[in-house]
């Protein structure tokens, strides 16, 4: 694969996934066309100690997933892992979001995670997730929808009315983010309405009657690109942390394995991990012990594998650069960053960030590190909770980024295709 094939398909991947449901999708999509086999949670699997070459991958809540493909006896070689999370800081609608204010239609919000608000001001918004409902025999039906156009904003107030926005403006979560969607008239429907709407529009023979709760998230609808005079970054929103996931998803399909591989793909890292999908779940140790038997032969196993945890890493900002260890500042399209810290937000070690390294040496990549400067807090990854829950060699790397937790972020054309051949080899 060459870089502009990866990057093209990379910002087509993130165009699709506007939710992790969304995401979860794109990616069944592409394993079941690249020979995966879909497995059920509630069915018996009978696959232990199989090395045939086969292919699966499993689904939990449509918004995290494992694929794993097995070619070597377990207990010897363990597992090529890589980790990653379909979620991404946003705006959530409250279950009984109608606001009527002067006229316009607004819907409440909830902040999901850590986002940078300030950016979701003024961007042209669409709405999408998945939506549970009544059709016509009273029978629950769950849906993924998607209005895909622009359908509201979140106004900036004007300067004029705060002169001093510039200096100290700051964003009252409740009052300030309520996206307006239109002006009201007088037979104007609620939105539980409009949703069922759009959902018997988007539906595949199944006629709703009733909604009866969502997920639903706003997001901006400009599209992914490549900027740069020289057009050496990658714009777009979501790239923390669907940049790792495709990534991850592009080497685990690539073929010619000859090791035990897995990509796991988490819901709820952005608030915590704290879930029956998030990596403080059990969904991948139960996806483990199924593949090997819980117990001495997991020990085993999970002993001689590895877990390469992928998200995004911080670039040195050019003009904040003072917010970084100078001698620890990712320079964006100089390599993947290994991140590291003593107090354990990461999960990195010599051992496992040596073994790194050396993969990036044997297909020429460059490979940086990240610290955080002493004096400032360290956010965290799945890494160090997979590593807990089952005791497994664990690295943390990622892509440099700038804006990081915004509305659009900003990459490297070139870190993205150094990421997946590093990926791609640790696989193969």
């Amino acid at each position: 694969m060459q870089n502009n094939d990866f990057t093209s398909g990379l910002l087509s991947f993130i165009q699709c996934s506007p939710t992790p449901f969304h995401a979860v999708q794109t990616m069944v999509e592409i394993l079941e066309n690249s020979g995966f086999k879909r497995l059920q949670e509630k069915d018996q699997w009978n696959i232990q100690g199989q090395q045939s070459g086969e292919s699966y991958f499993v689904t939990r809540n449509d918004s995290s997933i494992i694929a794993f493909e097995l070619n070597q006896p377990l207990l010897e070689h363990g597992i090529h892992m890589v980790g990653a999370h379909t979620d991404s800081p946003c705006l959530k609608v409250k279950p009984n979001p109608d606001i009527t204010n002067n006229g316009y239609l607004q819907l409440g919000v909830e902040v999901y995670g850590g986002a940078l608000l300030n950016p979701w001001f003024d961007r042209d918004l669409s709405l999408a997730g998945r939506v549970s409902f009544l059709d016509e025999k009273q029978q629950l039906q769950h849906q993924l929808i998607d209005w895909k156009k622009a359908i509201a904003v979140i106004p900036s107030l004007a300067i004029h009315l705060d002169r001093q926005a510039n200096e100290n403006r700051t964003v009252d979560k409740q009052k300030h983010l309520p996206p307006v969607l239109m002006k009201l008239s007088d037979d104007e429907k609620s939105f539980k309405d409009l949703l069922l709407g759009l959902l018997n529009r988007q539906s595949k023979g199944v006629k709703a009657v009733e909604v009866l709760d969502y997920e639903l998230s706003f997001y901006d609808v400009q599209h992914p690109a490549v900027i740069g005079l020289k057009d050496e970054f990658i714009s777009s929103a979501r790239l923390d942390n669907l940049l790792s996931c495709y990534t991850g998803l592009m080497a685990l399909i690539a073929g010619s394995h000859r090791k035990n591989t897995l990509l796991v793909c988490n819901d709820h890292e952005e608030v915590g991990s704290v879930s029956a999908v998030g990596a403080q779940g059990n969904f991948l140790e139960s996806v483990l012990s199924r593949v090997c038997n819980h117990g001495e032969d997991f020990t085993r196993c999970m002993t001689s594998s590895l877990m390469i945890s992928v998200d995004n890493a911080h670039a040195i900002h050019p003009n904040f650069a003072d917010k970084h260890d100078a001698n620890h500042g990712p320079i964006i399209n100089e390599g993947p960053v290994i991140k590291t810290n003593a107090n354990q937000r990461y999960a990195s070690n010599s051992e496992s960030s040596a073994i790194f390294k050396h993969m990036c040496s044997e297909v020429d990549v460059p490979v940086q590190t990240f610290v955080v400067r002493s004096d400032m807090g360290c956010g965290s990854t799945i890494g160090p909770i997979t590593a807990n829950e089952l005791g497994v060699r664990t690295v943390d790397v990622g892509v440099p980024t700038f804006a990081m937790h915004s509305i659009r972020e900003l990459a490297g054309n070139l870190d993205a295709f150094y990421l997946y051949r590093v990926l791609h080899h640790y696989f193969k």
